[in-house]
């Protein structure tokens, strides 16, 4: 089986594509944080405050694991802007399975924050 070629290109595209989302949930999670301040001051109901809690716990969560993600990302465009330098235009084995890894990261990140927005979404419906 011939194996395509990955190019640095096309890994810095993608990687603007990934830092752009990320910072659209970094900010999307401001706003959200927003939102629970001004319920927990509306709200004294025991059950509504726990839940608001874990929301609260949940969207620290996030903003860690996305903070992680821009890291790994920052640093292998790094690895790959080294290469560049060297001039070459495709990856080497190692930096193509942390660019696999990081991928997959990413897509399993973006499908989690997801059911949070879902569930959150959910959550003020229901009880606003």
């Amino acid at each position: 089986m011939e194996q395509a070629l990955l190019y640095n290109t096309d890994l810095h595209f993608e990687h603007k594509l990934w830092n752009s989302t990320l910072n659209f949930y970094l900010d999307e999670l401001k706003i959200f944080n927003h939102r629970l301040e001004e319920l927990v001051v509306r709200y004294n109901d025991p059950d509504i405050l726990r839940s608001l809690e874990h929301f609260q716990n949940e969207f620290i969560l996030h903003q860690a694991r996305i903070e992680d993600l821009k890291e790994t990302i920052e640093e292998h465009e790094i690895r790959i802007t080294g290469q560049s330098y060297d001039k070459k235009e495709s990856m080497d084995r190692i930096l193509v399975r942390t660019h696999l890894e990081t991928r997959k990261r990413m897509e399993q990140e973006m499908a989690i924050y997801a059911d949070l927005k879902k569930a959150f979404f959910a959550f003020l419906t229901e009880h606003y």
